[in-house]
């Protein structure tokens, strides 16, 4: 099989002329696309509507283009949809397209394979303990299998978008009483799902969590996970990228970890081992070779970067969240020579404590 991708500028969160317009010309087959990663502008907080006006927009598309349902287009397109274009950051998508014949004789080069997946529905007591993290992870090792790698080094980013079902006042008040308060928000959702991509990958023994390392202890994390939350949302929607060698095509991905919102010598490390190196800056062929950027932000909950004190967490004028989207944007901006790249916050257990996961696409 092979993997396509194709990087889009969007002019505003309900903008998807340039898909269509791809559509129209033939590069992009509708029925083959498997999912969009895309950056909108908006405040990227709850109440940030952007993502939902490019979701309805996406939907309408293909709900249109393949004659389906809203909810077969769901179920068949994983959509993972980021407010918050702050400073350089510029609005676009990454759609990723995967067609062809699955291949029975392993190639010499191993290149970019996807694959997704959707966990059980969860009940609101379930969110940020050991069930929401085993049956994830149980899914992140199916969609694995499936992709031929040949181990779970090859796995380069795991891009989830998290459970947060509804519930009443009447089922939190009840769960309180029993001692198990529901943790049924962004941050235990975000951070379990982390948890199950470190446990599919290894990374992290199952016997070193329970319930209570959950957000509490963050020497546990996972390099690869990209994760966000959706309240709301009943299932975990999963999407799988790696490198196999029965996968064909001219894209790579590669992965490093950030220990802070200001690691160059990672993005050159990611950059080098897929074939990207340079002096002060990369050339415009360079430049055009990298497919797609994403990675994940936090503002170092200590307080400090590098032992100097920053102010991100205690400026009531800024969100941190924003604070970190617009400095690692920045960063990488100014290495790879290009503003769209992906940013999402809060890493509750991406990578070491105020740092995150990065993983680059290019082609080869």
């Amino acid at each position: 099989m092979e993997v396509k991708a194709f990087k889009i500028a969007t002019s505003g969160p309900a903008d998807v002329s340039g898909l269509q317009r791809l559509i129209a010309d033939g590069a992009i087959n509708p029925s083959e696309v498997i999912c969009i990663i895309a950056k909108t502008e908006g405040n990227g907080g709850t109440n940030d509507f952007t993502r939902e006006l490019a979701m309805r927009a996406f939907e309408d598309l293909f709900v249109e283009r393949l004659k389906l349902t809203r909810q077969e287009v769901v179920d068949r397109i994983i959509f993972s949809v980021s407010g918050g274009c702050e400073g350089v950051v510029s609005p676009h998508c990454v759609v990723f397209t995967r067609g062809g014949a699955a291949l029975n004789e392993r190639h010499d080069k191993k290149r970019l394979a996807i694959g997704i997946g959707f966990t059980r529905e969860f009940s609101p007591e379930e969110i940020g303990r050991l069930p929401q993290i085993e049956e994830t992870a149980k899914v992140i090792r199916s969609i694995i299998e499936s992709l031929k790698l040949d181990s779970e080094k090859d796995v380069h980013l795991i891009q989830m978008k998290g459970a947060i079902p509804s519930f009443s006042y009447v089922e939190a008040e009840a769960w309180e009483k029993k001692g198990k308060p529901l943790r049924s928000d962004m941050v235990y959702s975000r951070g379990a799902s982390a948890l199950a991509s470190a446990i599919a990958l290894k990374e992290v023994d199952s016997s070193q969590l329970s319930d209570d390392k959950v957000c509490r202890d963050f020497d546990l994390f996972s390099s690869v996970a990209s994760c966000s939350a959706k309240p709301g949302l009943k299932r975990t929607e999963i999407m799988v990228m790696g490198n196999s060698p029965y996968w064909t095509g001219d894209l790579e991905i590669n992965h490093g970890v950030l220990k802070d919102m200001i690691d160059v010598s990672t993005v050159r490390q990611v950059l080098k081992g897929l074939g990207i190196t340079f002096e002060d800056q990369l050339s415009p062929e360079q430049v055009s070779r990298i497919v797609g950027v994403f990675a994940k932000s936090e503002a170092d909950p200590r307080g400090t970067i590098r032992g100097r004190r920053h102010t991100m967490l205690t400026d009531d004028d800024f969100s941190d969240t924003r604070y970190s989207r617009c400095v690692l944007g920045a960063v990488l901006s100014s290495i790879i020579g290009d503003t769209a790249v992906y940013i999402s916050t809060r890493a509750e257990h991406h990578g070491p404590l105020g740092g995150g996961t990065l993983a680059i696409i290019a082609k080869m």
